[in-house]
């Protein structure tokens, strides 16, 4: 039984009993096979388990003995941007459930299908960057006032695709214009597509590594499994670029302390 009057343990007087904090991953089935690690590493348990560091020097101050402070909520499919809205509601929690610090929005694959796929998954240029400007500034997002981090669409592979619904220059034209809503806004971007890009070796000028137009790259065929979808290579640029990006925009959310225990939901091992 915890001893309040323990004075080892002062801050069990303290005790914050409010709703734990999230880190939402909202994204389409990219998002949703991070969580798989069948193949090898992946991005959501990784990061899981990195945000109570976020580096290999430094504690974070979100970190927690036994109970950690962010619970990991995914959301994803097939989406698109356009369905995207319409589900954000369905589970978004309120402030008295719970309180968002991070949150990636991690669409475009499925927005920059060609219009004549069968799929029916296309959603024109224009309005999948009005989409994200309405899941950015969505009233159920903004009541939690969240850290923000915008990721573009990853490149995709022509040379993998048994049909061909996508093609390296529309999915560019896709990531850049998350990556322009982004700077519009004021919103933290990773720009995913330039991360695998550069591990490819493309240079600006060069036919779009993935296109048919260019010879195969065998870094993408490394990359993705299937012309779109992350093997765990790819992954664990995903995993280093986000925290590349929490370090840069909020470096306040990583302790110098090795041992910091002031936001501890219970005590330390150590108090007792």
């Amino acid at each position: 039984m915890l001893n309040s009057s323990n004075s080892k343990i002062p801050f069990l007087t303290d005790y914050e009993k409010g709703p734990y904090e999230q880190f939402i991953l909202f994204g389409d089935s990219i998002t949703q096979m991070s969580c798989a690690q069948d193949l090898g590493f992946a991005w959501t348990p990784a990061l899981q388990n990195e945000i109570s560091t976020l580096s290999t020097e430094a504690s974070s101050k979100l970190q927690d003995p036994g109970i950690r402070e962010f619970s990991y909520a995914e959301r994803s499919s097939g989406y698109n941007t356009t369905q995207a809205l319409k589900a954000l509601p369905l589970f978004m929690p309120t402030l008295v459930q719970a309180k968002i610090r991070f949150m990636t929005i991690f669409f475009g694959a499925n927005d920059a299908v060609l219009p004549d796929s069968p799929t029916h998954q296309h959603v024109p240029l224009q309005k999948y960057k009005q989409n994200l400007r309405s899941l950015i500034t969505h009233e159920t997002i903004k009541a939690h006032q969240p850290r923000i981090i915008l990721i573009t669409p990853g490149p995709v592979d022509e040379y993998q695709f048994v049909e061909r619904q996508r093609t390296a220059e529309q999915t560019k034209m896709y990531a850049d214009a998350c990556r322009d809503i982004g700077k519009e806004l004021g919103v933290p971007v990773l720009d995913l597509w330039s991360v695998f890009m550069a591990e490819a070796g493309w240079k600006e000028g060069e036919p779009l590594a993935g296109s048919i137009k260019n010879e195969r790259n065998k870094v993408l065929e490394e990359l993705l499994h299937d012309g779109l979808h992350f093997n765990p290579k790819a992954y664990r640029l995903l995993f280093e670029a986000t925290l590349d990006v929490i370090r840069r925009e909020w470096p306040d959310q990583v302790s110098t302390s090795a041992n910091n225990v002031s936001s501890y939901r219970i005590p330390d091992w150590r108090a007792f």
